[in-house]
């Protein structure tokens, strides 16, 4: 059967990223394959350097994932890759996300590929503003080998329209979903879960679960976490620190927690697969990145009843609604985010009601059935307009 047959052979998309390991993209495209009606839609993944565990996450057993294991810098052998594997798996549509997945679409265009869809998820830390004139020169040579832009958040759809030039019939904007029933208040048992000791049943446990690089920040937020100490020092023998992560950054921290004598209130977790199961056991979670498109992880705190400060960068201000479900705060502004910090660890009963309207939010707003659903009108009106344009 070919890929020009009427839209009830099921569409073979390819998704292209970067690396395939933890985090909000990887999550999103997961969750997007494990939704899609399978008799409408078969995936591949193609991640242009490698692919961890997290893989498992895919609850389809078809699923293939090809591993380029692209060298460092310009790797030109990657291009004709693509493109022979392109040619061989001659998928209908291709969707690669964020620009080090980019230039995948110029093989892609070159082996013939119907429909080709680029989406925008957030920016790295050498772009936190979206201003970098190397990023959007690369962006705006590849803009004419694709048919349709996604951005998840407002700050990404006007950073395409205007800085890249996308045309607004070629762009979308998809928020993420989130999985309400997964990730969902726990009060039950959620405190045994950190570990034996570290928290009592008073404690004010302040958290926030991100890979640990400069583009997350959470510096600033150990930073806070000392200075807040200082600003409530009724509750600073109750306060307690949860970094859910590793990467980079992790030695770092670490210093820092230890020079202010804190690494007894501290808990660095690691890479986590059961963060579903720990985010409940916290009171507060804190957003800190200096750049963001649309956060997932924000989107699960939320989703499990907490109130949330998070920086008012990318889409956050779209998620959180301030002074309603938590606050948002300059980016890379320590003291900015202990005074907001405050309030919330003197106050039980806010905490209680910013959580539950942000849970509210959560199952109104950020529905994982309506993401997945936009997403699938998208594939095929896509795929409808290559059909009556061949």
């Amino acid at each position: 059967m070919s890929r020009a047959d009427p839209p009830s052979a099921p569409f073979n998309v390819l998704h292209v990223v970067y690396h395939f390991g933890v985090g909000g993209l990887e999550n999103g495209l997961v969750n997007l394959i494990n939704r899609l009606p399978r008799e409408r839609f078969r995936h591949r993944i193609v991640s242009l350097t490698d692919y961890t565990d997290f893989s498992r996450r895919i609850e389809r057993e078809d699923i293939e994932i090809h591993a380029l294991h692209k060298r460092p810098g310009h790797d030109w052998r990657m291009y004709v890759q693509l493109y022979r594997l392109f040619r061989r798996l001659r998928p209908d549509i291709v969707h690669t996300r964020n620009l080090a997945a980019m230039e995948a679409q110029l093989p892609a265009w070159l082996a013939g590929v119907p429909c080709r869809i680029h989406g925008e998820h957030g920016r790295d830390v050498l772009d936190v503003d979206g201003t970098n004139r190397k990023y959007i020169l690369q962006r705006r040579l590849l803009r004419p080998f694709i048919h349709h832009f996604i951005a998840l958040s407002r700050d990404l759809e006007g950073y395409l329209r205007h800085r890249i030039d996308v045309q607004p019939h070629r762009l979308s904007r998809i928020i993420n979903g989130v999985d309400v029933e997964r990730f969902r208040p726990d009060t039950a048992g959620a405190r045994t879960r950190l570990p034996a000791g570290f928290a009592a049943a008073d404690s004010i446990v302040i958290g926030t679960v991100g890979r640990l690089a400069a583009i997350k920040d959470q510096l600033s937020l150990v930073r806070a976490f000392v200075r807040l100490r200082e600003l409530a020092p009724a509750t600073a023998g109750r306060l307690r620190l949860v970094l859910i992560g590793e990467g980079s950054e992790r030695t770092r921290l670490e210093q820092e927690l230890t020079a202010a004598g804190l690494m007894p209130q501290a808990w660095l977790a690691g890479a986590r697969d059961d963060v579903a199961e720990l985010l409940p056991a916290l009171d507060l979670f804190v957003l800190p990145s200096l750049a963001e498109g649309i956060s997932n992880t924000l989107m699960e705190a939320m989703a499990c009843g907490l109130p949330v400060i998070a920086t008012d960068v990318g889409g956050n201000g779209e998620l959180v609604l301030d002074g309603e479900t938590g606050a948002l705060v300059p980016r890379g502004d320590a003291e900015a985010l202990a005074q907001a910090l405050k309030p919330y660890v003197q106050d039980a009963a806010r905490r209680e009601s910013h959580g539950a309207a942000a849970r509210r939010r959560a199952e109104t707003e950020f529905s994982l059935e309506r993401m997945v659903g936009r997403y699938q009108s998208l594939y095929k009106l896509c795929m409808e307009m290559r059909s009556r344009s061949a």
